[in-house]
């Protein structure tokens, strides 16, 4: 099955979910669904930074500060986080990721989906899926901070960053 065939449940502004979709027609229609971000740390401290690849549906070849992805039709967001992260980051006996706080990404050009933020410590060697990772590092705080006026970032992540930054204080 391709990633655009992957069903997922669409959901209303509440988060309710009111009906299913494959994910290459709710890309396409505008259809809100549900995604996780997960922000990865190594043992010292360090964040995991990617570009995905160009084959990516959504944001091809844009620098991310989270892995994760969609959660798909009956997944729950703690299930899809550690899937997720599990499957970017190329490891399993992943600790459970933390969660943080849920917001509603909208950028007004119709690509809307509700948005779960966790962390989590991924002190095992990490092999990034091919399919979905160009390039990775882990990179201090003030190195990807130095990195977001120079390099193109995904806007979710961006807004997920920015809204992680207020949530610590």
């Amino acid at each position: 099955m391709s990633a655009a065939d992957e069903i997922l449940d669409i959901v209303d502004e509440h988060d309710q979910v009111i009906g299913t979709s494959p994910r290459g027609e709710a890309y396409a229609r505008g259809l809100r669904h549900r995604c996780v971000f997960i922000q990865a740390r190594d043992a010292a401290g360090r964040l995991f930074v990617h570009r995905r690849t160009a084959t990516k549906l959504v944001f091809p070849s844009l620098y991310d500060m989270f892995v994760g992805g969609v959660v798909g039709a009956g997944e729950s967001y703690d299930d899809a986080a550690l899937r997720e992260a599990e499957e970017e980051l190329g490891v399993s006996g992943l600790p459970r990721p933390t969660f943080l706080f849920k917001f509603l990404y909208d950028d007004g050009a119709r690509q809307s989906w509700w948005s779960a933020v966790y962390e989590v410590r991924c002190e095992l060697p990490v092999r990034p899926q091919a399919e979905e990772v160009a390039w990775h590092a882990f990179l201090s705080e003030e190195e990807l901070v130095s990195r977001l006026g120079e390099w193109e970032w995904v806007p979710d992540g961006v807004a997920a960053w920015e809204r992680l930054r207020v949530h610590r204080g």
